[in-house]
């Protein structure tokens, strides 16, 4: 059905002040932020960049391309989405690529692009209650289609996988709980926060970082922090989660996030969400000590993800 623009004058003012009002309520896209990093150099990694809508100019991201995408030119890959930590996570690429371009070779996982995700230094993967930073937005409506857009991607959810760790294991839960239709498979490694509230005492975050956190991300509004977070969204979501998302969590028992993640490991079974539970002996807050404690079980559950049935 066509729309009718033909308002009268006072139709198209009260229109106009109602849009006005509303566009200031969202507030305006910092374009300060990091929206686009500096290139790193790793093995078989592009850096690139796209124009995002909802971050009103161009976003970058990091991309490990497997040497399967050049030998075969008509099949297409699985899409790995790493979200990196808080402080932006530009170090942990190459040797996270390097890990990937081995087992590859190795036979360990099916090839596949591993997208490395500009999540801001500390974005929390989330639209920012201000609308100064839509993190969530840019990443699930703008880098997604973009990717699918642009090379031999699966673009269903089968052929996408949501990792991440620490801050970006939030991410991962959160995104992959909010949008099961989007993502078939959701790992989330030393992840946090995974608390019902955030306190000034939370893990790894002192009392003037949980502040401005709060303050810049959820706009000071405790309620936010709760309705955005990844239990909130377990609970919304559990009969979809559980007929159809593979979930894996993984925490070292010397992390400060391991209590969290143990609550939050009961919270998903109290839900009725399956999910592979691993706890780490002695492994502290480090992604790539978790990855190589994990060992082979960290490429078993991405070779399932990826295995079509």
């Amino acid at each position: 059905m066509a729309m009718n623009l033909s308002l009268r004058p006072r139709q198209w003012a009260i229109f106009l002040t109602f849009a006005a009002g509303f566009l200031c309520a969202q507030g305006a896209v910092d374009r300060s932020l990091d929206w686009v990093t500096p290139a790193m150099t790793a093995p078989r990694v592009v850096h690139e960049t796209f124009r995002s809508a909802s971050a009103e100019g161009p976003v970058s991201y990091h991309l490990y391309i497997p040497p399967a995408y050049r030998d075969d030119p008509p099949r297409r890959f699985p899409v790995v989405y790493w979200l990196h930590g808080s402080g932006g996570g530009l170090p942990g690429i190459a040797p996270l690529a390097r890990q990937f371009d081995a087992a590859i070779a190795a036979g360990k996982v099916p090839p596949c692009l591993v997208v490395f995700v500009n999540g801001l230094k500390s974005g929390m993967y989330v639209d920012w209650k201000d609308g100064s930073a839509p993190v969530e937005t840019v990443i699930v409506r703008d880098l997604i289609s973009h990717l699918d857009a642009t090379y031999r991607t699966i673009a269903t959810r089968e052929g996408r996988l949501i990792d991440g760790f620490s801050m970006g294991g939030y991410g991962a839960a959160r995104l992959g709980f909010k949008f099961p239709e989007v993502f078939g498979s959701v790992s989330l490694m030393g992840a946090g926060p995974l608390q019902p509230d955030i306190r000034a005492d939370a893990p790894r975050a002192g009392k003037a970082r949980v502040a401005d956190l709060m303050k810049r991300v959820y706009g000071g509004d405790p309620d936010y922090f709760g309705r955005v977070s990844p239990r909130a969204l377990a609970a919304l979501n559990a009969p979809r989660l559980t007929a159809a998302t593979r979930i894996r969590m993984v925490v070292g028992t010397a992390d400060e996030t391991y209590a969290n993640n143990v609550a939050f490991h009961a919270h998903l079974q109290g839900l009725g969400i399956p999910h592979e539970w691993i706890v780490l002996d002695g492994v502290d807050h480090d992604p790539l000590k978790t990855l190589r404690a994990l060992g082979d079980r960290h490429w078993a559950f991405y070779r399932e993800a990826f295995t079509t049935p």
